[in-house]
């Protein structure tokens, strides 16, 4: 596996060595002994989810608070999104940073995000499945958000100049500024 840190402290895009022959394909998603070697980060997964969304589709700039706060191992199993990850750690010299990457069934990518980040994603095919393991589990009571149109992110979702399809609660999320 190639493990390579992002301008993010601590954020990992990782890319599975894939074996090919005649049957199909193989690859090992996660091995916790080869994670820990490559980025010096323990990972145990407590939570795992899986989303479908439709085209166009923006699943905004999600966290949790505190000690509920997640770290998240994030891949697709169909389809193509832009992920994207803002650091909201308190201190980061990378604080209100976003970086943003492109995860497929095709390109295999995953990216791993530490505790402190906001995350989120756009759908660019017709439908995309994304499964993120979680190392803790969700608390609805501790659960935040940012805007995903914050102008003082800047983020390019990769969807043109199309309307976004979101769901009530994204709508409404507040501007980073009012957050912290």
């Amino acid at each position: 596996m190639s493990y390579i840190e992002t301008p993010l402290k601590g954020c990992f895009e990782i890319t599975p060595n894939l074996f090919k022959d005649a049957r199909g394909s193989f690859f090992e998603a996660f091995n916790k002994a080869h994670f820990y070697a490559a980025t010096g980060l323990s990972f145990e997964v407590a939570q795992e989810n899986q989303s479908t969304s439709v085209k166009g589709t923006i699943r905004a700039l999600h966290y949790q608070k505190g000690a509920y706060a997640q770290a998240k191992l994030v891949r697709v199993l169909a389809g193509e999104i832009i992920d994207v990850v803002v650091d909201l750690r308190p201190g980061s010299p990378t604080y209100g940073i976003h970086h943003r990457t492109k995860l497929s069934a095709l390109n295999l990518k995953q990216l791993y995000i530490p505790k402190g980040f906001a995350h989120g994603f756009s759908v660019l095919t017709n439908t995309a499945t994304v499964v993120y393991a979680c190392d803790a589990p969700y608390q609805k009571d501790q659960e935040g958000g940012i805007y995903f149109a914050d102008p003082s992110l800047n983020i390019d979702w990769g969807l043109g100049e199309g309307r976004p399809l979101l769901s009530e609660k994204d709508q409404a999320l507040p501007l980073l500024k009012d957050v912290f």
